[in-house]
C-alpha cells in the first residue's frame, strides 16, 4: 500500500469557520438565515488565503484561482445561470401552473411526493446527473408545494433525494464510471451489488412520504385547468434529458422553447421575455458566485495537507475487513464532506481504497458500491453541495431547511452501513472492467 501523507488538522480551520459561521449561527439565533452563505464563504476563504505563510500571496491566490476554476466546479456556475433563465421563463409564460394542475388532476394529493420522488428516480437513473434531475425538477416541487400545504422544504428535499438515487446508480453517471474504474470492476457488477443495498432505502423513503403527506390539503379549488401546450417544455426538458442529451443543451434548448411558446400565446413579448431570461439569470448568481469560493477555499485547503489529514485520520485505523469497508466509506465520506463534490471526492480516494480493498479482501464491486453510496449520501446532505444550492436557491429557501425531509440521502447511508456490518450482499465471482 502507498504510503498516505499525514497532512496537516490544521489546514482544515477556513472548513470549520465555514461550517460554524454557517450552521452555528443558525443553531444559536434559531435561524439559519441570519448568517448569508454568500458572507460564511467568503470569511472562511479569507482565512484560507491567511493561512501558510511560507506561501506567497501570489501563490496562494493562483492555487485558489485554480480551484474556483475546476472543470466541475465552473460546469456547475454554469449549470446554475442556466437553470435560473429556463425556471424564470417557465414560470412567466405559465409552464409551472399548467405542469402542477395537470398533476393535482391525475394523482390525489397524498401521493404527489411519491410521484415526484419516483420521477426524479427514473429521470437521474437515466440521464445520469443529480444537478440535471434538481434543475429540471425544482420548478415542479416548487409549483406543486405553492398550490398544497406541502412544505416548500419537503418537497425541495423530495426532488434531491429522488436526483441521488440516480447518480448513485446510473451506467452513465459520473460517479459510477469513477467508482468502476477506479476499483477495477466491471460497472454491470456495481450496479447490481449497489442496487440490492439501496433498493430498501427508496421503498422506505416512498412510505415515508406518503405517511407524512397523508391528508394534506390542496389550496386550489374545484377543476385543475391546465393548458397542455404550456407543460410542453417540461415534457421535452423531461424527455431529452431522459435520451441522454447533454443537461446544458437540455436548459438551453428547453429556455428557447417556452419562450416561443410564450411569444404565440402572448405570455411574452420580445423584451418582456429577455427580461425574464435575465431575471431567472440574476437570481442564481449568488449561488454561483458561492460555488466558486468553495472551490478555491478547497482548493487551498487540500494544497495545505487538509485532505490528506483526513485521509490519513481514516485509513489508519483499519484493522480488518468489515473494518476496511467501513475504512472506504469514511474516506469518501470525510471527503465530499469536505469538498462538496461526489465526483471529485470518488476520484481523490479511489486509488487508496483500491489499495485497502485490496490488502483486506474486499471484492472490486463492493468496494465501488460503498464509494459511490457514501459520496452519494453526503453529497444530498451537506447544505453547501450543488444539488441543495440549486434547488434552494430556485425555491428561495434557506439550504438548512431541507435536511429534516432529506430521508434518502440518510436512508442510503443506512443502507450503506447496514450492508458493510451484515456482509450483504455476499461475495461473488466478478469479472475486472
Amino acid at each position: 500500500m502507498e504510503q498516505q501523507s499525514k497532512g496537516s488538522a490544521f489546514a482544515l480551520l477556513p472548513l470549520l469557520i465555514f461550517i460554524l459561521l454557517f450552521i452555528g449561527t443558525g443553531i444559536i439565533t434559531k435561524d439559519f438565515a441570519s448568517m448569508p452563505i454568500n458572507v460564511a464563504v467568503l470569511i472562511a476563504s479569507t482565512v484560507a488565503l491567511a493561512m501558510n505563510h511560507k506561501e506567497k500571496l501570489s501563490r496562494k491566490l493562483e492555487i485558489f484561482i485554480k480551484g474556483a476554476g475546476h472543470e466541475n466546479i465552473v460546469l456547475m456556475v454554469i449549470i446554475f445561470v442556466l437553470a435560473g433563465a429556463f425556471s424564470s421563463v417557465a414560470r412567466g409564460m405559465g409552464a409551472v401552473d399548467a405542469t402542477v394542475n395537470l398533476g393535482l388532476s391525475l394523482l390525489p394529493p397524498n401521493l404527489l411526493m411519491i410521484g415526484l420522488f419516483i420521477i426524479g428516480c427514473f429521470i437521474s437513473l437515466t440521464m445520469g446527473t443529480s444537478m440535471g434531475t434538481v434543475v429540471a425538477l425544482a420548478p415542479i416541487g416548487i409549483g406543486i408545494a405553492e398550490q398544497t400545504d406541502i412544505p416548500m422544504a419537503l418537497a425541495m428535499a423530495t426532488v434531491i433525494g429522488g436526483a441521488m438515487f440516480g447518480d448513485n446508480l446510473s451506467m452513465i453517471s459520473d460517479t459510477t464510471i469513477a467508482a468502476a474504474r477506479t476499483q477495477n470492476t466491471a460497472m454491470s457488477d456495481k450496479f447490481k451489488t449497489n442496487f440490492l443495498i439501496v433498493l430498501p432505502g427508496a421503498f422506505i423513503t416512498a412510505i415515508i412520504l406518503w405517511i407524512i403527506t397523508s391528508g394534506n390539503h390542496v389550496n386550489t379549488l374545484g377543476d385543475y385547468s391546465y393548458n397542455l401546450v404550456k407543460v410542453l417544455p417540461y415534457l421535452t426538458v423531461l424527455i431529452v434529458a431522459i435520451l441522454g442529451v447533454n443537461v446544458l443543451i437540455v436548459l438551453i434548448g428547453g429556455t428557447i422553447f417556452a419562450g416561443v411558446i410564450g411569444l404565440i400565446d402572448g405570455s411574452y413579448t420580445g423584451t418582456t421575455l429577455i427580461q425574464a431570461a435575465s431575471e431567472g439569470v440574476i437570481s442564481m448568481e449568488d449561488i454561483a458566485i458561492v460555488a466558486l469560493f468553495i472551490g478555491g477555499m478547497i482548493g487551498i485547503i487540500q494544497h495545505n495537507g487538509g485532505i490528506d489529514y483526513l485521509l490519513h485520520f481514516v485509513t489508519s485505523r483499519i484493522r480488518s475487513k468489515k473494518g476496511a469497508e467501513f475504512g472506504i466509506a469514511g474516506l469518501v465520506s470525510v471527503a465530499d464532506i469536505s469538498t462538496a463534490n461526489n465526483t471529485i471526492s470518488i476520484i481523490m480516494t479511489g486509488p487508496l481504497a483500491k489499495n485497502i480493498a485490496d490488502k483486506y479482501d474486499v471484492q472490486p464491486r463492493k468496494s465501488a458500491s460503498i464509494l459511490d453510496i457514501f459520496a452519494a449520501c453526503w453529497q444530498g446532505l451537506v447544505p453547501y453541495g450543488g444539488q441543495i444550492l440549486a434547488a434552494t436557491s430556485l425555491a428561495a429557501i434557506s439550504p438548512l431547511s431541507v435536511l429534516p425531509y432529506s430521508f434518502y440521502p440518510v436512508l442510503l447511508g443506512v443502507c450503506g452501513a447496514i450492508a458493510i456490518w451484515i456482509g450483504y450482499p455476499k461475495a461473488k465471482k466478478e469479472v475486472s472492467s
